[in-house]
């Protein structure tokens, strides 16, 4: 069904929003036989094309009756394990997503694919693991957790929550939980289902070292939530911070920072932050190895850390 809005500089709604994407994903399938086999390869790319691939990732496994696949990570630090997590086929959306998507007040990224943001920051946290050592993290809007799962297999952290506001996205992470547990020592890792909505977390307030989040700052509609979870959830007394990744998209990333700014809390953004992923930035911004479209102000990830 289509509607129509009242103004030309009518905006959107989240939900609007949620069924462009999920639309592209459908309409994305094969719509005969003879397409499937070119299909499921680009289908099994994991957005390699447009991410930064910062780390390797190679196809373990795939059902052709699922849209299920298995893909092992391999994290570029000697002796780190690899990960082997279950994740969807890239754009393989279907209209039950959608409508849990709407039941629940979530958007449908974290199913849809692993987007580049999660990519940077799984490949950050690897990069600074002594911030990680033996404090307790979580992980927000996580989608599949690969920085989650990178910093409970990597950095000796005490635990590590990986939390999504979407319950289908929660079964992935318990059990790609289960398939790794070998990797993470004597790190606790639970997977949570949390939105950020969410006011009675009593047993959560002021009580993470430190909080990560990737590319949650799309949908304007969550900003206010995103901010006030994060104060809540930030320890205090005492040091914690919050590191977020995240392109500018346009106005998007500033409004969200003044709900940071309401909530008595202060950030720094910081554009170069690592050699190699500026110089991935910089080769797509030439045109080489890049995918479609990419645009500095919506592909590329600012680092944003938030204090009390």
């Amino acid at each position: 069904m289509e509607t129509k809005s009242n103004s030309a500089s009518s905006k959107p709604s989240a939900s609007s929003l949620r069924w462009r994407i999920l639309s592209r994903a459908v309409l994305h399938r094969a719509k005969n036989p003879e397409d499937e086999s070119q299909l499921g390869m680009k289908l099994i790319s994991r957005k390699a094309a447009k991410g930064f691939n910062l780390i390797p990732c190679q196809l373990l496994n795939h059902d052709h009756e699922s849209r299920d696949a298995q893909f092992c990570y391999t994290l570029p630090t000697q002796g780190c394990p690899k990960l082997v997590l279950t994740q969807r086929l890239n754009n393989n959306a279907d209209l039950t997503d959608f409508e849990i998507c709407n039941k629940h007040n979530i958007d449908n990224t974290g199913i849809v694919c692993q987007w580049p943001s999660e990519d940077v920051l799984a490949y950050y946290c690897l990069s600074h693991a002594d911030m990680f050592r033996s404090k307790k993290v979580i992980e927000l809007g996580s989608g599949y957790g690969l920085a989650g799962f990178t910093i409970a297999a990597t950095t000796e952290a005490l635990e590590v929550v990986i939390s999504d506001g979407n319950p289908q996205v929660v079964d992935y992470i318990l059990h790609n939980i289960n398939t790794n547990s070998g990797a993470f020592g004597e790190t606790r890792v639970k997977p949570m289902k949390l939105h950020w909505n969410e006011k009675e977390v009593s047993n959560l307030s002021h009580t993470f070292d430190v909080i990560v989040a990737s590319d949650c700052t799309f949908f304007k509609e969550f900003h206010k939530d995103l901010a006030q979870v994060t104060e809540l959830l930030l320890k205090k007394p005492g040091p914690s911070e919050a590191i977020f990744f995240s392109p500018k998209r346009g106005n998007s990333l500033d409004k969200f920072l003044e709900e940071i700014k309401d909530n008595g809390l202060l950030f720094s953004i910081t554009e170069i932050y690592d050699t190699e992923i500026w110089n991935r930035h910089q080769q797509f911004m030439n045109g080489d190895e890049s995918g479609p479209g990419y645009e500095k102000d919506h592909c590329y990830p600012l680092l944003i850390r938030i204090t009390r």
